[in-house]
C-alpha cells in the first residue's frame, strides 16, 4: 500500500499575506499552527470561537494573551501600543456616536471575558489600555474590577506612560483619574503585606508610583489629601531613597503657590530626609518652599552622617565605614564630599553666631526692664531648648525635639517674660516657687 504524501511544511511570514494570518505557538515540544481568516478577525463571535478552541488544545496561557493583545487592536485601535502607526477603519456614515461607543463597549467587555485566567498571562501595560478604554466607553463595573485586580497584580511590570490614564468622570476635578491609581497601589501593596510579592517588585512601583506623582504634582486641581494618600499607600521600606518622592512635592509646592503653612509641614513629614541623596539635601536646604523645621531637619541629618558614618584620613583621600574598611573615591567625589562638609560646618557655625546674638540681645533687654539688676537669668533659656550657643547637632536636636512637644500653635507651655510676670501680679496670682528667686 502506498504510503500518504506528508504535509509540505508552514512558512513562518515575517510579513504574512493579506489573506490569512499565521500564528506560531509551542505546546511542549510540538508546534501548533492557527491560521486566523480574515472572516475570525472581521467577526468578533467567531474570534471568540477561535480563541475557545485554542485553549482546548492546552496552548499556554501568555501565548493566548499574546493573541489576544495583537488581534484587539483590529476593533480597537486605542489599544495597540503605537496608536499613530494603526489605520483605523472610518466609522460608517450612518452610525451615530451612541452606537460607536456600545459597539466599542461591547468589544471591550468581551475581549476581558476571553482573557486567560491564570495570572501574568497578558502584558499590564495592554490590560492598563484595555482598563482605560473600559473607563472611556463605561463598560460594566464587574469587568473594570476584573481588570483593575489583573493590573494590581502585575503593577511592577507598568510603564508611566500606560499609568496616566485620564479621569473620564465630571465629578473628578483633576485631568488624571489619582484615585484609580491609588486603589490600584493599594491593592500592590496588599499583595507585598501578604508575602506575595518580593521587594525588587516593591521597589520598582515606589519609583513609578513617585515619577506619576511628579506629573500628577502639576495638576492644579490635585488636592493633597489625594497626594497624600497615594504616597502613603506604600509602605515605607518600598523606598530606598527619597528623591523621586522629594522631586514630586517640591514640584506641587511650586504649583500651587497657595498651600499653607501648616499643609507644607504635614506634606514636608512625608519625606524621609535619611534617605536623601547629597544632592536632593543640598536642594531642599536651599529651598525656599520648604518649611524652617524641614530645613533644619535636613542639615541636622547630614551632619549626623558625616559625622558618624564618615571618617575622614588626615590626607582626605579615603574614608571607612563601619564594617565596611576603606574606600577609594574618586577626585570628584572627594571635591563634593569636602565642599558638603564646608557647607555643614558654615551653616552651623551661622546658627551659633545668631543663637549667641539672640542671647545677648534679651539679657540686654532684660537688665534694661528689670529693678535693680535682680532679674538676670529671669528668662529660662533651657525651658526653650536654647543653650547660650548651639553646640554641635546637639542643640539643633534638642531644639527641633521642643518644637515638636510643645505644637505648632505654641501650645503646651506659656513662655515666661517679665510681661506674662507683671500680668499676673496685677491680677493676684501667686508667683511660682520656682521663679522667686528671680524676684527683686
Amino acid at each position: 500500500m502506498e504510503k500518504p504524501p506528508s504535509p509540505e511544511p508552514v512558512t513562518v511570514y515575517a510579513n504574512p499575506p493579506s489573506h490569512y494570518h499565521q500564528e506560531t505557538f509551542a505546546a511542549g515540544e510540538m508546534e501548533y499552527y492557527s491560521w486566523f481568516d480574515e472572516a475570525s478577525i472581521q467577526d468578533m463571535n467567531y474570534f471568540v470561537k477561535t480563541i475557545t478552541g485554542i485553549k482546548s488544545k492546552g496552548i499556554r496561557p501568555d501565548l493566548i494573551g499574546s493573541i489576544i493583545a495583537h488581534y484587539a487592536s483590529k476593533w480597537l485601535p486605542d489599544l495597540s501600543g503605537n496608536v499613530s502607526a494603526v489605520t483605523a477603519p472610518p466609522p460608517p456614515p450612518t452610525e451615530s456616536v451612541t452606537a460607536s461607543v456600545m459597539k466599542k463597549r461591547f468589544f471591550v467587555e468581551t475581549l476581558t471575558g476571553i482573557l486567560p485566567p491564570e495570572k501574568d498571562s497578558v502584558p499590564c501595560n495592554f490590560l492598563l489600555r484595555l482598563l482605560r478604554t473600559a473607563k472611556m466607553v463605561g463598560a460594566n463595573q464587574n469587568y473594570l474590577t476584573e481588570l483593575e485586580n489583573r493590573v494590581s497584580w502585575q503593577l511592577d511590570q507598568a510603564s508611566i506612560k500606560e499609568l496616566m490614564i485620564p479621569s473620564f468622570s465630571h465629578t473628578c476635578g483633576t485631568l488624571l483619574d489619582v484615585e484609580l491609581v491609588t486603589r490600584l497601589v493599594k491593592k500592590f501593596a496588599g499583595l507585598d503585606s501578604e508575602g506575595v510579592k518580593t521587594g525588587a517588585a516593591l521597589v520598582k512601583v515606589a519609583k513609578l508610583v513617585d515619577s506619576y506623582l511628579a506629573e500628577a504634582a502639576i495638576d492644579g486641581g490635585l488636592t493633597l489629601p489625594e497626594l497624600i494618600s497615594l504616597a502613603e499607600a506604600l509602605p515605607s521600606h518600598a523606598r530606598t531613597t527619597e528623591d523621586g518622592l522629594y522631586r514630586a512635592i517640591d514640584t506641587y509646592l511650586k504649583a500651587h503657590p497657595q498651600v499653607m503653612k501648616q499643609e507644607r509641614k504635614e506634606l514636608c513629614r512625608l519625606i524621609d530626609s535619611r534617605k536623601l541623596s547629597p544632592e536632593a539635601a543640598l536642594h531642599a536646604a536651599q529651598n525656599d518652599r520648604l518649611p524652617v523645621r524641614s530645613i533644619i531637619r535636613v542639615l541636622f541629618t547630614e551632619q549626623t552622617k558625616l559625622s558618624r558614618h564618615t571618617d575622614w584620613s588626615p590626607s582626605g583621600s579615603h574614608y571607612s565605614e563601619p564594617g565596611s574598611g576603606p574606600q577609594c573615591l574618586s577626585k570628584r567625589e572627594m571635591n563634593v564630599q569636602q565642599a558638603e562638609i564646608k557647607r555643614l560646618r558654615d551653616d552651623v557655625l551661622r546658627l551659633q553666631s545668631e543663637c549667641g546674638a539672640m542671647h545677648m540681645q534679651m539679657e540686654r533687654l532684660m537688665e534694661k526692664k528689670s529693678s535693680g539688676g535682680g532679674s538676670k537669668g529671669f528668662f529660662r533659656w533651657k525651658r526653650l531648648g536654647l543653650g547660650p550657643s548651639i553646640r554641635g547637632s546637639v542643640g539643633v536636636e534638642k531644639m527641633m525635639n521642643d518644637e515638636e512637644e510643645v505644637g505648632d500653635n505654641g501650645e503646651g507651655f506659656e513662655p515666661r517674660t517679665p510681661g506674662n510676670m507683671k500680668t499676673r501680679l496685677v491680677k493676684g496670682r501667686t508667683t511660682p516657687s520656682r521663679w522667686r528667686k528671680s524676684m527683686s
